[in-house]
Order: structure tokens, then C-alpha cells, then sequence
């Protein structure tokens, strides 16, 4: 499982929280943080990134390459026109993510140098009030149109991680449920 965070939808103080979910067996944390300016979120970022070192969890920023660049990490989740525009800016990234929701969006994404994808939303969630899930049927295509490791969003739960690994997924994210776990 990967966590995505969502400091909003935090019970208590986030930072408790990255603690929290950096000693557990999730691979990695997504800092996804939408709403914060880059100052803003490189401030953030730095604190959450000694975090994760600390606890030797992997760290994945979100959106800003700049900021991800300036604070040495390996790892971005980009939008996927992000991932278009500045595909050739990106070589010197371990991991680099992006969202799809749709078999061209994947294909897209992956002869742009994606290295990893997160296909959703599959079931319904609070975070997409009113907007069904595409389901597994739609996962199991995502990960039959590309070679990259697809990891499934939306609704997943460690209760229902399993079936998004038979659908083809290498794992789920989680936010809401990240949010907070061991609450």
C-alpha cells in the first residue's frame, strides 16, 4: 500500500500522523498537499521528507519538481500534463508517478517515461462523493494496456487491497484511510 496524504482529512497533527504511517509496512508516502504554494509546500516537504529518512520509508513529492529537486529527493507524482510538458526535464528521477484515468491516459503516460501509475478512482469514495468507481473491470484493462507497475485508488483498503492485486494492480493507495490509520 502507498499512502497519499491529505493533511485536511487529518484527525490530529499531521506530522504525528507521517510518523505514524512511516513505521508501518506501507511502502511509501505520497505528499500530495494540492493546496499549498511551493514555499509552502517545500517547507512541509522538507519536515516530512527527514520524517520518512528517519524511519527509512520512501517519500514521493507531489507536482513540484523543483522542490523535489532542491531537497534531493528521487521521487515525483506528477499530474499527467505535467508529466507531458516536462517529460524531458525528468531523467535524473528514480520514480516518477502520475495519475490516469483511462487506457490512452496510460499508454500515454508510459511513452512519456512514467515509471509507475495510479489508475482510479475504482470503488466509490467520500474523496469523489457522487462519481461511481470505474471498477475492476476498468483496473484489469489499465494494467493490460502498459509494462509499468499500476497501483490502484479510490475506496482501497487494506480490505480490499487483494482485489485490486487480482485485477492486475501491484498494490492501492490509500488517503482518507491513511489519513487515519491508527486513530
Amino acid at each position: 500500500m502507498i499512502a497519499v496524504t491529505n493533511r485536511k482529512l487529518c484527525d490530529g497533527d499531521f506530522l504525528e500522523q507521517i510518523r505514524y504511517l512511516a513505521s508501518t509496512d506501507i511502502e511509501a508516502i505520497i505528499l500530495r498537499e494540492k493546496d499549498l504554494t511551493e514555499t509552502e509546500y517545500e517547507r512541509l516537504a522538507a519536515d516530512v521528507l527527514a520524517v520518512c529518512a528517519e524511519r527509512n520509508k520512501k517519500c514521493i513529492l507531489h507536482s513540484y519538481i523543483g522542490v523535489a529537486r532542491r531537497l534531493g529527493c528521487p521521487a515525483v507524482h506528477l499530474p499527467l500534463a505535467a508529466l507531458l510538458a516536462n517529460r524531458e526535464a525528468l531523467a535524473d528521477f528514480i520514480h516518477i508517478g502520475t495519475s490516469v484515468h483511462s487506457i490512452e491516459e496510460a499508454r500515454r503516460a508510459e511513452a512519456a517515461g512514467a515509471t509507475c501509475l495510479i489508475a482510479g478512482h475504482i470503488f466509490d469514495t467520500d474523496c469523489k462523493k457522487g462519481l461511481p468507481g470505474r471498477g475492476l473491470p476498468f483496473l484489469r484493462d489499465v494494467c493490460a494496456a502498459v509494462q509499468l507497475p499500476v497501483y490502484a485508488i479510490g475506496g482501497v483498503t487494506q480490505d480490499n487491497v487483494e482485489e485490486v492485486m487480482t485485477a492486475g494492480a501491484v498494490g492501492g493507495c490509500m488517503m482518507s484511510a491513511a489519513m487515519r490509520l491508527g486513530k
